[in-house]
């Protein structure tokens, strides 16, 4: 199945990284005088690990051990590849992923290498686990028992509709995630009502309508990711913060295209949050704004606040950050992606289009958790021959937006590969030197705990570089469960009740941080609504300089 070339058309793993992982270990273990002895060990391991599978199997025939018993190693206890029972009471396949897994672990060990390089290493280590990933059993047919057990009671079916996904995934030139025809903003996505009130060649304003007689006077700015649709924070039909009782507005980025190719980062700016910011205060009559930002929403929101501090501009009161950056020497897995050979083709192939296509961003994020986005589809839709599964989060995921050149190419620069923001009078916008220090609001930040894009360490450096009072907040699970995790949903969070900037490192706040069980959002909608004024009647729809364009979610977010 895997020696099949067509089906490297539609999974996006890079073979010629993978390949010199593999050649640098190689080379490298010519010259370890323990390889040797590491290989004998390897050999013992897998004998030892074969022959006990066949004696627990044989006491189990015999009848001198509880068939219950057979359980998977703990290795392999929370690994869904291995689901299927038989690759716990059948030996052959348990063999085999004893086998697998024992090799696997065996390989990454030998990238580890002293001395090297410790972006080099990550690289390595990435590219290994990649190779790792693609060569499971689970993804051949034949040494698959799921799929096996469903060809035959299907007579083949199964694999002929296998074969029928992939055909139309390679002449779509791209791995199917989710059934596309599952979900549609608007039809069963983005359904909290509101208006568009106002639109620019960016962004769309959208407002949505009060559900309480009464509102915080402040109201709330949500500045989303510009490389994804808004809807990540309106996959219900209701808002959270709506029925808290906040006027709350959303920015609905644009899609751009190959005309929008000198948009530049500070146009983002102009045409985002501080357009939106005047819109807003001149419908609710407000002076300030209460802002969020999420994931690099918040990055440019940092900006933002940084180019207004500077010049005594107050617009924005207090301000939240969700899973955001601001420096970016730990950027978590992402960082294979961001050295420099990377980057130059990332900007040649934005010269060549005008934008960056958002299958380039989506492949990434996929590879940075293959076995769940990538090679559980391969299994799913090519050996069970079942169709994409029908997830909204997939949904959104593969639902992305184009970035246009010039800001994308100015981003990547400033942040991933030179971190400029955080260097005091470094970064000129709106005609400013940029100081994080400047920054006073009010703030409160969100990082996840297995964040693996923005690690919650890597978020708390926010404490550190503003000038004002900040809060952390860690949450559990991911970059996106952690956060679109309301009350009602699963997991926790940790918190300090003494001022987070007097910690020096993540390290310490942790250990000083109490845990609490549950979803962080009262904690956040406690500290917001000290910061948003008394509550009175809810401001119109829109205004004289602002009516209603048409209902929500409007029409950039129809974009493809």
């Amino acid at each position: 199945m895997w020696n099949a070339n067509p089906l490297r058309e539609v999974v996006p793993v890079d073979w010629a990284e993978i390949a010199r992982a593999l050649r640098i270990v190689w080379l490298r273990s010519l010259n370890k005088p323990s390889t040797a002895l590491a290989v004998t060990d390897l050999n013992q391991d897998l004998w030892r690990s074969a022959l006990d599978v066949w004696q627990e199997a044989g006491q189990r025939w015999l009848g001198l051990a509880d068939p219950s018993s057979a359980k998977g190693p703990s290795s392999t206890a929370t690994d869904k590849r291995f689901a299927a029972p038989e690759w716990h009471t059948n030996p052959v396949y348990r063999t085999l992923q004893q086998i697998y897994l024992l090799a696997s672990d065996w390989l990454l060990q030998q990238g580890d290498v002293e001395g090297m390089d410790e972006a080099e290493q990550r690289r390595i280590t990435f590219h290994l686990r990649q190779f790792v990933d693609a060569m499971s059993p689970t993804l051949i047919l034949l040494s698959n028992p799921a799929p096996l057990q469903k060809a035959v009671e299907t007579g083949g079916t199964s694999v002929a509709a296998g074969a029928a996904n992939l055909i139309a995934d390679l002449n779509a030139g791209r791995l199917s995630i989710v059934d596309t025809e599952a979900f549609a903003p608007g039809r069963n996505l983005a359904l909290t009502p509101g208006k568009v009130v106002h639109r620019n060649r960016l962004m769309e304003l959208i407002q949505y309508a009060p559900t309480t007689k009464k509102v915080h006077k402040t109201p709330l700015l949500v500045v989303p990711p510009w490389i994804n649709k808004y809807y990540i924070l309106d996959m219900q039909p209701k808002s959270y913060l709506v029925e808290q009782g906040f006027t709350v507005f959303v920015v609905s980025w644009k899609n751009p295209d190959a005309s929008m190719d000198k948009i530049g980062i500070e146009d983002y700016m102009d045409l985002g949050p501080l357009a939106a910011s005047d819109v807003i205060r001149e419908i609710t009559g407000s002076p300030t704004v209460n802002v969020m930002g999420y994931c690099i929403g918040g990055t440019l929101l940092t900006m933002t606040l940084a180019a207004l501090a500077a010049k005594g501009d107050e617009r924005f009161n207090a301000a939240s950050f969700m899973v955001s950056l601001q420096d970016f020497s730990r950027v978590g897995d992402t960082a294979v992606f961001m050295d420099e050979p990377a980057i130059d083709l990332i900007e040649q192939q934005m010269m060549e289009r005008g934008y960056l296509d958002s299958r380039e961003m989506s492949n990434m994020f996929n590879l940075l958790r293959s076995n769940d986005l990538i090679w559980a589809n391969v299994v799913n839709n090519y050996l069970m021959g079942n169709k994409p599964p029908a997830f909204d989060l997939l949904y959104w995921n593969s639902d992305g937006t184009r970035m246009t050149r010039a800001a994308h190419g100015w981003y990547l620069r400033n942040t991933y590969v030179e971190n400029n923001l955080i260097k005091p009078g470094t970064i000129t916008l709106k005609g400013e030197a940029i100081d994080l220090g400047r920054i006073r609001q009010d703030t409160y930040a969100v990082g996840a705990e297995k964040d693996h894009i923005v690690p919650w360490d890597a978020a708390w450096r926010v404490t550190q570089l503003f000038g004002g009072d900040v809060r952390y907040v860690r949450a559990s699970s991911g970059h996106i469960a952690g956060i679109i995790n309301p009350p009602g949903g699963k997991g926790a969070y940790w918190t300090r009740e003494t001022r987070d900037s007097m910690v020096s490192s993540p390290e310490q706040w942790l250990q000083s941080a109490s845990r609490h069980e549950g979803s962080w959002w009262p904690d956040w909608v406690e500290w917001l609504s000290s910061r948003s004024g008394r509550k009175g009647a809810p401001p119109q729809m829109g205004g004289s300089k602002h009516p209603p364009l048409q209902d929500a979610p409007g029409t950039y977010v129809m974009e493809k």
